[in-house]
């Protein structure tokens, strides 16, 4: 009998402890955000909008070197953080975001546009500093496998149940593509009262307000190693921002030359005109 006791005992033990275990499971994602040098005030402002949104953002100074981006699996080691989300700022106007999943990998290469931090937008939506967001995901998502490992990085960049993170949900972060771009929007979820006497039959008891920041991310290659490693997919319809503004300084020195081109002819069309006037008047004085 007291073997049978103790048994049973022992499996109920082990019961609390598995209980136990699952409930003390948490989210431990941190995430190490910096930027290279040379970056503008909008681009620093959309990075401390990332750190107000997100508690588990760890923020660091700037780093010196864009060559050797290895530095920075070391850096997030030091930092105890396993993702990272770097700023490359190329000619102090093209902004690169890499998203990598410190230190085996895949990292993501980004070109970030349209860029609008909260303090530009000053959108009327409001939400509890370091609350949980919703993460949304666009069906698309789920259409082509880079953007399946896409989706998991940002979930795991942007886990909606982070530490440190308030146990409260008030907002929503949304994940859209469109026009082979990944959009990316802040909302606050409003509800209103059901008691309100100025509620028509037609209103949603939920609504969305816009936050902010608002920017749009471009993608270039993923990697197979935190920021290095082999060539897992690459963008083939990316332009670089050289490549435009090189098209757009030939397109100006072609109108240029067209224009230079007309002012002569006419210069040497009126140069003519008054050679034949001269010719006439000779002529008419014999």
């Amino acid at each position: 009998m007291a073997t049978i006791f103790k048994i049973a005992k022992a499996a109920a033990d082990n019961k609390d402890e598995a209980s136990a275990d699952k409930k003390s499971v948490k989210n431990k994602q941190r995430v190490l955000a910096l930027s290279s040098r040379g970056i503008n005030y909008r681009q620093r402002h959309l990075l401390n909008d990332l750190e107000a949104l997100f508690p588990h953002f760890k923020k660091d100074s700037k780093l010196d070197t864009k060559f050797k981006l290895g530095v920075l699996n070391e850096l997030a080691e030091l930092n105890n953080c396993n993702n990272c989300v770097f700023f490359e700022v190329r000619k102090r106007q093209d902004l690169y975001m890499w998203t990598s999943k410190t230190p085996n990998g895949p990292s993501i290469k980004f070109h970030v546009q349209n860029i609008h931090t909260m303090d530009e937008l000053k959108m009327t939506g409001n939400c509890l500093k370091g609350s949980r967001p919703i993460l949304s995901f666009d069906k698309n998502f789920e259409s082509e496998p880079h953007l399946i490992l896409i989706k998991e990085v940002f979930t795991h960049a942007f886990p909606k149940g982070a530490r440190r993170s308030k146990p409260f949900i008030d907002h929503v972060i949304s994940f859209t593509i469109a026009d082979n771009r990944i959009w990316f929007r802040n909302f606050q979820i409003v509800e209103k009262d059901s008691t309100d006497p100025n509620k028509k039959i037609n209103d949603k008891d939920v609504s969305l307000v816009e936050i902010g920041p608002r920017f749009v991310l471009n993608i270039i290659r993923i990697f197979e190693g935190s920021f290095c490693g082999a060539t897992v997919y690459a963008n083939p319809e990316f332009i670089t921002p050289n490549q435009i503004r090189h098209s757009i300084s030939i397109q100006k020195a072609a109108r240029y030359k067209k224009r230079k081109i007309a002012q002569s002819e006419r210069q040497l069309k009126i140069a003519n005109i008054d050679m034949s006037e001269d010719s006439t008047n000779e002529s008419n004085e014999d």
